[in-house]
């Protein structure tokens, strides 16, 4: 528990959860959301009435936004603030490590403190409190935050002190995410073609080296079931393999494998099924067979 008061703005479907673990933890929280405080606030935390009441009662604000853009905004809305007590800010969104960076500069320029901490799990994962969180900061910062990380990510892991390293690790992940999806969806389709059981491929996979997070998690608990559930949206893997993509080309690293997956996978399953599950990859793979 922290004796001063949080402050959370973003109450969607991972920051709702993510808000509802921090106050279950004894932590005083004031929230925010422009889609509609009240509805959307957890049990126990005060409403704010804009992101500047905010700035004036808490001290530590996390974030949960849509993407980068909306991120500086919203700085710019925290640095605008008389009277702010705003001192650390916590960025859970998914955005490029370069606009990591730009908010960093922005925020420091006004004496605030910036750690890029994105997070990976889905809704399901902010819910149970699991998340993985790969946070970049200063050692010390670091150190102040995990007691509050935890309630939120028990897999909460220090990858580095410089700006956009958490979120340059978080595209990474995606980018083999998405690349196991797409590859487990291709290797069961042709099982199938073969008359493998999926559930026999799961179970022989998995205990195998091609074993994966989807063979281990998705298959079986998503996609054998038909739930397609995972809480994780196509259209935000299209929009972090996009970034993944456009970071690889300003720093002129490797991308060829990055670039077919977007182009030829998750961008024209995005086109096609714009507000699916990230796990209808396997119907979505089984309809181009011919």
């Amino acid at each position: 528990m922290t004796e001063h008061m949080l402050g959370f703005i973003g109450l969607g479907n991972m920051g709702g959860p993510m808000a509802a673990n921090l106050a279950a933890a004894d932590n005083p929280l004031m929230c925010y959301d422009a889609a509609g405080t009240a509805e959307r606030a957890p049990e126990g935390a005060t409403h704010a009435s804009s992101i500047g009441e905010i700035a004036q009662q808490a001290e530590i604000i996390f974030l949960c936004l849509p993407d980068g853009l909306i991120v500086e905004k919203v700085a710019r809305d925290l640095i605008a603030t008389d009277g702010r007590v705003v001192k650390v800010v916590v960025d859970n969104t998914s955005s490029g490590a370069s606009e990591a960076r730009a908010t960093h500069d922005l925020l420091a320029k006004a004496g605030i403190a910036y750690a890029d901490a994105p997070v990976s799990g889905g809704a399901s994962g902010a819910r149970a409190g699991t998340l993985a969180m790969m946070v970049a900061a200063p050692e010390a910062l670091f150190a102040r935050l995990k007691p509050l990380l935890l309630p939120m990510a028990k897999n909460a892991r220090h990858v580095g002190t410089e700006p956009g390293q958490g979120m340059a690790m978080k595209l990474l992940n995606n980018f083999l995410s998405g690349m196991a999806m797409a590859a487990t969806s291709e290797a069961m389709a042709f099982g199938a073609s073969q008359g493998l059981d999926m559930a026999t491929i799961i179970d022989t996979v998995s205990v195998s080296s091609g074993t994966n997070s989807a063979i281990t998690d998705k298959f079986p608990n998503r996609i054998l079931p038909k739930s397609y559930d995972s809480g994780f949206a196509t259209r935000l893997m299209a929009k972090d393999l996009t970034l993944y993509v456009q970071s690889c080309k300003e720093l002129n690293a490797p991308h060829l494998l990055s670039d077919t997956l977007l182009q030829q996978v998750w961008g024209r399953m995005f086109e096609e099924k714009p507000d699916s599950d990230f796990t209808k990859i396997y119907p979505f793979t089984l309809e181009r067979r011919s």
